[in-house]
C-alpha cells in the first residue's frame, strides 16, 4: 500500500484501486470533502507536472468520459486545486508522489499488456516480484513480509 499526503487531498494506491480522500477545511473550500475510488482499469492517463522552487506540482487522474477543462497557461496547478481527481503537492513531498507515479504506470501498463495464456506463476516468481518492487520502494518492509507470508501459506 503506497500512501502520500499532498496540498489538500491524500492519495492511497493498494495496487488495484487509487483513493482519494480530502478532508478538512482546505478540502473543503477547493474540491470538496469526501472519498473518490478509481479502479487501476478506470484510469486512461496520469498527467504529471513536478513541483518547481516557488510552485507546487500535482498528479491528476483522467478517467474515460470525465470532462476535463483546459487550464490557461499558467495556471495549471490553480486549475488542477479544483479538479477531484487531482492532488497539489510541495516540492518536498514530491519524491512520495514520485514512487506512487512509478507505481501507477506499472499498474496501468500491466492492465493494457495483451494476457498471454494463463501460464502458472512459481511462489518463487511472485517473492522475486515482491522483492524487486521492495527494492524500488514501492513496498516497506512490512508490507513484503505480509505478501511473503500470504504467498508461502497458499
Amino acid at each position: 500500500m503506497i500512501e502520500v499526503s499532498g496540498h489538500g487531498g491524500q492519495i492511497q494506491f493498494d495496487g488495484e484501486y487509487v483513493t482519494i480522500t480530502r478532508k478538512g477545511f482546505l478540502a473543503r473550500s477547493m474540491v470538496g470533502k469526501g472519498e473518490k475510488r478509481l479502479h487501476i482499469a478506470q484510469i486512461a492517463a496520469v498527467q504529471w507536472k513536478p513541483a518547481g522552487t516557488f510552485v507546487n506540482g500535482f498528479i491528476q487522474f483522467t478517467v474515460p468520459g470525465g470532462n476535463e477543462r483546459r487550464s490557461k497557461f499558467g495556471s495549471q496547478t490553480a486549475s488542477a486545486s479544483q479538479d477531484e481527481n487531482s492532488v497539489v503537492f510541495t516540492k518536498q513531498q514530491q519524491s512520495a508522489f514520485e514512487k506512487l507515479r512509478a507505481a501507477l504506470d506499472q499498474a496501468i501498463a500491466a492492465q493494457h499488456a495483451p494476457q498471454a495464456a494463463a501460464a502458472p506463476v512459481s511462489v518463487a516468481d511472485e517473492l522475486a516480484k515482491l522483492a524487486a518492487l521492495q527494492q524500488q520502494g514501492v513496498l516497506s518492509r512490512e508490507e513484503f513480509e505480509q505478501q511473503k507470508a500470504r504467498l508461502l501459506s497458499q
